[in-house]
């Protein structure tokens, strides 16, 4: 977000705000009211002794302070200007005050497992695998919720009992579950191919008006979308199949959200888990962590994308997450099967591991 940001050329007009014997609180009330007026975006109250004082702390006042892009970049300029009037103040010449601060430029390469170099990383494998872990989690999180709504609606106006006279129950559950992840594969397909068509016609066009610049798009295998649509598929049927759980439980909308928080503590985990991985996907913990079937869809994905693990490792990991699948799905249909016929209080746990148990 902040290379997108910096990339983005600003529109920007400095005017320096003279006192003319006014007290600093009048010039303030002043700019204030242009900035009431859409005269302004904001200004910076400087010190006078910034140049000789490092405890010094300049103030900015706008109307948007959330936009952190622009603050840094206000923070940015503002400190190199004060470095060069402290160097100049030392004595260096002016003409070698640029030399002196010119930034040293550090360029990455990747080497696989061969020993061999890759190509230049600009660091958007990065924000790819944020993108990656949010997008699971956004998607599972979002049509886990659709599942759970669609079971406690039909519990509630008492559907159940007609599909049941028709459908088995088991037949019920797995078309709804298979229904459901379809409709999430569509959406997901749309998003895909919309920042596809951003990627290949809208990028180009800005970067070559000049709008944008110093665009790094990463270059991911075929094989990448293959695992990315493995894992999804993976931790929607883990999640889904809990809701369904839960569903089958509860007999109204507020007791399903309720029992279904640790579902959704579960998903940040796996989110979060994936800071300590991207900075060891190799490591022992980052082995464990993406074997753990609640938190593979996610962390798999992030070792994936930062420095892909053996194909061992990926198909252990899917197939332990697809044996838990069919043991959830075992599971879920014994409790669907008598939950969704019982109306009236919420389904305690001695009861539900009596429906378990029963043949």
């Amino acid at each position: 977000m902040e290379k997108a940001g910096k990339s983005l050329k600003g529109s920007f007009y400095v005017e320096q705000a003279k006192l003319d014997g006014r007290s600093l609180d009048d010039v303030r009330r002043e700019l204030n009211a242009r900035i009431g007026r859409d005269e302004l975006d904001g200004y910076l109250v400087i010190p006078p002794d910034i140049l000789n004082n490092s405890e010094s702390q300049t103030s900015f006042y706008g109307r948007n302070v959330g936009d952190v892009i622009t603050r840094g970049q206000i923070e940015n300029r503002l400190n190199s200007a004060v470095r060069r009037q402290r160097l100049i103040a030392e004595g260096v010449k002016d003409q070698d005050v640029d030399a002196l601060s010119k930034s040293v430029a550090v360029k990455s390469y990747p080497i696989n497992g061969k020993g061999q170099e890759g190509a230049e990383d600009s660091g958007a494998g990065f924000v790819m695998v944020f993108i990656i872990a949010f997008l699971i989690y956004m998607t599972v999180l979002l049509y886990g919720q659709v599942v759970l709504g669609a079971i406690v609606e039909e519990k509630e106006t008492r559907i159940a009992e007609i599909l049941f006279s028709s459908v088995r129950p088991m037949n019920l559950m797995l078309g709804k579950l298979i229904g459901v992840s379809l409709m999430a594969l569509t959406q997901l397909a749309i998003w895909v191919a919309a920042f596809a068509a951003v990627a290949i016609y809208v990028l180009p066009a800005l970067v070559a008006s000049g709008k944008i610049t110093d665009v790094n798009i990463p270059h991911l295998p075929a094989v990448f979308f293959v695992y990315f649509f493995m894992f999804f598929g993976l931790g929607y049927f883990i999640y889904a199949t809990i809701y369904v759980l839960v569903g089958s439980m509860v007999t109204t909308t507020q007791e399903g959200g309720q029992m279904a928080m640790p579902v959704v503590f579960m998903l940040m985990a796996g989110l979060y888990l994936a800071f300590p991985i991207l900075r060891a996907p190799n490591s022992s913990f980052a082995f464990w962590v993406s074997m753990v079937p609640f938190f593979s869809p996610i962390t798999m994905m992030v070792r994936i994308v930062s420095q892909q693990p053996p194909f061992w490792q990926i198909a252990l990991s899917f197939g332990i997450g697809c044996v838990t699948v069919v043991l959830l799905l075992w599971l879920a249909s014994r409790i669907y099967r008598i939950g969704m016929l019982m109306y009236g209080k919420k389904a305690t746990i001695p009861e539900v591991v009596r429906w378990v148990r029963q043949s």
